[in-house]
């Protein structure tokens, strides 16, 4: 009963229903006109609209999958044009869409030595959201990699630079390695000890496989010039310098030594879960035991 008396009360006749159609209507109209004197030019002309898009449709090849840059350029509204982001002006990245706060993301990026080596490189930027990227992708060139070759005799690929006794001065006559690189690398080899593999270069912020390739023949290597590290004597601070250990793994090896004396060997450190088969083969040329 009482369920009936409520859909009498909420029952509409139609021109009850007809009315709040119009009505619904007319709310929408009022919420649209201000879109639409804001976005459409006064010099807009429908019909002019109306016969490109008719012609653009007849253009188009049929059963065919257009990306974005060939329906721009068909309409002829292409705003991109191929560019390459390495090194780019913040004016052209802000032409391309970019806003101040992506633009300075960037150049911070490029500041630090990133660089962008293939076009997927950009993607890997998180200020680059997908959608940016699809309209960016076509107009992207990255010419192949161009080392700088300096006409000095210093340069010559013949000349082999020791890695772990050279200072910045000696390294900068390897061919590829400027200023920047011979900082880091440098600042690498003070926390490390010394390298005892020309591989480890490849851990140096920024150096990638084609810098190490290039400069492998340019470089020695003289082990015997590592510095050492007590693992019997070595306080927290010193051994948290080292890139190779973790805070964690420098608490764990320290209360071990206090709770069972002194390491005789790298094998006594197996003893601590955190200590790897692949972590000790990396520390093994820096520790002594004495």
């Amino acid at each position: 009963m009482f369920l009936k008396s409520l859909r009498q009360y909420f029952n509409f006749s139609q021109k009850e229903h007809n009315g709040v159609l119009v009505l619904l209507l007319l709310l929408v109209i009022v919420w649209l006109i201000p879109i639409f004197l804001n976005d459409i030019p006064e010099s807009f002309d429908v019909e002019k609209a109306k016969q490109e898009i008719a012609e653009f449709e007849r253009n188009l090849a049929p059963d065919k999958v257009y990306s974005y840059r060939e329906i721009e350029l068909k309409l002829g509204r292409a705003t991109y044009a191929d560019f390459d982001p390495n090194g780019l002006s913040a004016e052209r990245w802000k032409q391309l869409g970019l806003s101040e706060k992506q633009i300075a993301v960037i150049k911070r990026f490029e500041a630090k030595g990133g660089h962008f080596y293939k076009k997927e490189d950009v993607q890997k930027m998180y200020v680059i959201s997908p959608e940016t990227y699809a309209k960016l992708e076509p107009y992207i060139q990255i010419p192949p990699p161009q080392f700088e070759q300096k006409n000095t005799p210093t340069k010559a690929p013949k000349i082999r630079i020791d890695l772990n006794t050279a200072d910045s001065l000696a390294l900068d006559q390897v061919s590829g390695i400027g200023p920047a690189f011979a900082s880091r690398i440098l600042k690498y080899r003070e926390r490390l000890g010394g390298f005892y593999a020309l591989e480890q270069l490849k851990e140096v912020y920024g150096v990638d496989s084609a810098h190490f390739a290039q400069w492998l023949s340019q470089l020695a290597l003289n082990a015997t010039a590592i510095r050492k590290i007590d693992i019997n004597t070595a306080s927290f601070e010193e051994l948290k310098r080292h890139p190779y250990l973790s805070y964690k793994q420098i608490n764990a090896l320290i209360q071990y030594r206090k709770q069972h004396g002194a390491y005789a060997s790298l094998l006594d450190l197996k003893n601590i879960p955190l200590f790897t088969d692949e972590i000790l083969r990396k520390l093994a040329p820096y520790f002594i035991f004495k």
